[in-house]
Parts: C-alpha cells; sequence; structure tokens
C-alpha cells in the first residue's frame, strides 16, 4: 500500500461540483476513501482542514488498460517489410508479451498507475488477459498474475476495477490459438475462478469480467462466462474490444452475416453494465443500438491513432445520448487531458469544422468533454457516477489543477477547463486525491522513487531476456 497520506477535510476554493462551480468548497472524506460530507459558501476554511492548492476537478476514470504494454512504448515505431497495421503491432506484442514475469508485471503495473495519477486519471480498468506463464501454463495460483496487478495498484494508491479477460480462441469460428497467444487463454470456469479470487482479495478493489473480443470467445463461452458472473454481481461489469478494424468487422461478416456490434446488440445483452471499447467502425443504426442499450462506448483515442484504427463516430453518437469515456489502454501515450484533446481534434480533421462535441451554441467543449467522459468513465468502472461533478456518496478521487501553469493562469471554471483540455498544460495538474488520499503532491506521485526504482529493474530484466 503506498505512504500515501490520508485526508479527512479538504477546503477549496473552486471546485466543481455536480451542480456546477461553487466557491467555498468544504469535502470531507470517510475512512473508507468516499465523499462523506460537502459545503459550499464557506467563508475560510475551517480549523484544521487541507487547502487546496488550487481549483478542483473530480478525477478522470480511465475505463481501459493494458498495464504491462507501458514497458514496450516506442518498440513499435520501425517500418516493417508490409504494410504496417493494428495486425503487424500485434505480432510484434505477441513477442514482447512472451518476456514478462509477475515481477516485471507488477513493477511496470506500478509504473503506469503512478504516472495515471500524475497524469490526472484517479481510478482504472484494467483489461488483464496476461494469464499464465510463457509456455501457456497456469500459474499455481491461477489469479498470480491478477494479484500482482491488485498489488501494483495498491503501490500506486489508484482505484481498481480488475477485469479478468476470457481469451479462448485464435479467431472466428473457434480458430486454434496461436503460439504467440497461449499465454491469454482461459476456459468460462478458470476464467471465473480468477474472478472469484479477485472479488475475495482485500483492498476493495471492483472487479468485473471482460470479454476479450468475439473473434476470441465463441457464443457459447461468451454466455457461460456471463451467466457465472451474472451469478457473482449481476451489477458487475462487462467490456469487450469490439469493431476496432474493418479486418475485424469483415471477418465477423464471413462468420455470422452480421456486424460485431450488430451481432452482440441481437443477443439482447448490451446495457449500462456493458463498455465497448473502440467500437470504431460503426454503422448509424449500430451507433443508435449502442446509446439506447445504456452501454459506455470506451475510446483511446491516442492508441487507436497510434495504431491507424479510425475514427469514432463521436458527433453522432453523443447526438443520441450515447455516454462514453476515455482510457489509455496500450499506454502510449498516459494523459487524460490529451485523450479527451484529440477526441475532438479527430472529428474535427474529418468534418473541417471546430467545438463539434459542444452539446449546444455557445456550450465549452472542454468543460462538456471533462464532464461526459467522467460520468461515463465512472459507469463503465461500476463506480457511483460523479453526474460531472463531485457530491456526497461519490469516491474521493479528485484533481487539483495548477493555476500557476502559464497556459492556465487567469483561467476560471469551464474556460479552465477548456485550457487543461485544448491548450497542453504539461504542469495542469498539481495534486491528485484518490481515495481520500493524497497520491500526487507538486506534480509528482509521493511514491515515484520506489516505483521508478521497480520500474528501472524491471525493464533492465525484459531488455536482458
Amino acid at each position: 500500500m503506498t505512504a500515501a497520506r490520508r485526508l479527512d477535510r479538504l477546503f477549496c476554493e473552486r471546485a466543481l461540483l455536480a451542480g456546477g462551480w461553487a466557491s467555498g468548497v468544504l469535502l470531507r472524506f470517510d475512512a473508507q476513501g468516499m465523499i462523506a460530507g460537502l459545503e459550499a459558501g464557506l467563508d475560510a476554511p475551517p480549523a484544521g482542514a487541507e487547502r487546496a492548492a488550487g481549483p478542483v476537478v473530480p478525477g478522470m476514470p480511465n475505463l481501459h488498460s493494458h498495464a504491462f504494454q507501458r514497458a514496450m512504448v516506442g518498440l513499435t515505431e520501425r517500418s516493417g517489410p508490409a504494410e504496417d497495421s493494428f495486425w503487424t503491432w500485434r505480432e510484434v506484442m505477441y513477442g514482447f508479451v512472451g518476456r514478462i514475469d509477475p515481477d516485471s508485471l507488477q513493477a511496470v503495473a506500478a509504473m503506469a498507475y503512478a504516472e495515471m495519477l500524475e497524469r490526472g486519471y484517479t481510478s482504472v480498468a484494467e483489461f488483464h488477459y496476461l494469464h499464465h506463464d510463457a509456455a501457456g501454463r497456469p500459474y499455481a495460483d491461477v489469479a498470480e498474475t491478477s494479484k500482482r496487478i491488485l498489488a501494483a495498484a495498491d503501490a500506486a494508491g489508484i482505484g481498481l476495477t480488475h477485469l479478468p479477460v476470457l481469451y479462448a480462441q485464435g479467431g472466428f469460428g473457434g480458430q486454434p490459438a496461436g503460439e504467440g497467444q497461449r499465454r491469454f487463454l482461459n476456459d468460462p470456469d478458470r476464467l471465473l475462478a480468477i474472478v472469484e479470487a479477485c472479488r475475495a482479495a482485500p483492498g476493495g478493489h471492483r472487479t468485473g469480467l471482460a470479454l476479450h473480443s468475439l473473434r476470441a470467445v465463441s457464443p457459447d463461452a461468451m454466455a457461460a462466462a456471463l451467466n457465472g458472473l451474472s451469478a457473482l454481481d449481476p451489477a458487475a461489469p462487462v467490456h469487450i474490444h469490439i469493431a476496432e478494424q474493418t479486418a475485424e468487422v469483415d471477418a465477423c461478416l464471413a462468420w455470422s452475416g452480421r456486424r460485431p456490434v450488430e451481432w452482440l446488440l441481437d443477443r439482447g445483452w448490451l446495457g449500462p453494465s456493458w463498455c465497448l471499447v473502440h467500437a470504431t467502425h460503426v454503422t448509424p443504426d449500430e451507433v443508435a443500438g449502442i446509446a439506447a442499450s445504456g452501454a459506455v462506448a470506451g475510446l483511446c483515442p491516442t492508441t487507436e491513432a497510434d495504431l491507424g484504427d479510425g475514427l469514432f463516430p463521436a458527433r453522432d453518437f453523443l447526438a443520441r445520448g450515447g455516454r462514453f469515456g476515455v482510457g489509455s489502454d496500450s499506454q502510449v501515450i498516459i494523459d487524460a487531458a490529451e485523450e479527451l484533446r484529440l477526441l475532438e481534434f479527430g472529428q474535427r480533421l474529418a468534418a473541417r469544422r471546430r467545438n463539434l462535441l459542444a452539446p449546444e451554441a455557445g456550450a465549452s467543449t472542454g468543460a462538456a468533454l471533462y464532464r461526459a467522459a467522467v460520468a461515463g468513465g465512472a459507469q463503465a468502472l461500476g463506480l457511483p457516477e460523479p453526474a460531472g461533478g463531485l457530491a456526497t456518496g461519490q469516491r474521493a478521487d479528485l484533481v487539483v489543477l495548477n493555476p500557476d501553469d502559464p497556459r492556465l493562469y487567469g483561467r476560471n471554471d469551464d474556460m479552465l477547463l477548456d485550457s487543461y483540455v485544448f491548450a497542453g498544460a504539461r504542469d495542469a495538474v498539481r495534486d491528485v486525491v484518490a481515495g481520500g488520499r493524497l497520491v500526487v503532491r507538486d506534480g509528482r506521485h509521493v511514491d515515484a522513487d520506489a516505483i521508478r526504482k521497480g520500474w528501472r529493474h524491471a525493464v533492465d530484466r525484459l531488455n536482458a531476456a
């Protein structure tokens, strides 16, 4: 567990609440790291209360992470003999993943989580499919690597929704898995055993389940896993990669006669506990179906750009009342504001217009994106929804922005969020509180030295393997 200091009260000169911006806000945190009380309109902080060093906003949930991939950032930026794509990137990833052991996994994940906290994320959904040893054999404890993820989250102090991934085949129609996928493979029973072990572990982490993709799980295996999860917790989050690549869409059509999202909608499974990760290549009818289901679209713009995936039709989706959140996915960039910035900028480049994701004329684009991503991300992680602002009953996750950063200086309220999202202010995050603990102080994780030492040792081992 991180040595971060627990707070019981925080006074904010200015804070973004569920009802909007407010002055003189006192937040009270309970021993479980939740916001237990809130007062606004105070003239001065009560005696003994901590004082925030800048405007306070809700922390951003990171709804999609593969933490181990933090250690391979920069290793895939060489042109291959054929046209590079997601599929060539995947082969490099398969080669890299064979070198990771539980110790290095834990150290790499702790580093990724500390960086997330420093860049404005306060909780994370870990889409975890690295289950077995390099030969594909389960560890003596089938939940060994999942428990290492839990330990990494504890070390960094980030809120965790752990999603053990069902990965059971190599392609549509039960194609056999390749050698590079052998560390990922489970049947529903063994996957549910991992889920149960994580649910029983200490630390108060949220646990759900992920289906890797339609190509990696058969319909029968999906149904078995979903039924088993429902018996444990009917409200548990369910995440799935879907329609990320056009080749995936074409293969799904050849297998089933239906597009990936269309196939899921036909099953009637989708609902508010689901998160559809990427959903890049969708038709207008599929967009309408996702929005109507209440499922969250899990968007990862920096990774989607890095892999050349394409652009999600965000404007149409939001116009239909769709809910979304953002994630760092492959960790090529870890920065909550940058995901939102690239989401809007991608739409601008495609449409050759500006401020496309603002809800109405005159509305702040940055503030609207920030509030929506906080709410959608919380839903995807199974957290009490912040409704775009701080309120009692929520996990005590918040970010103190730095009013002295030159790009934020002189900006207030929604204009402050516009500058935070769009101006690329590298020193924008001053302090971070996660679960009522002060985990980032003056832009640096409180346990940065120890976590970075473990990271360096892990990278040295990986490079030597």
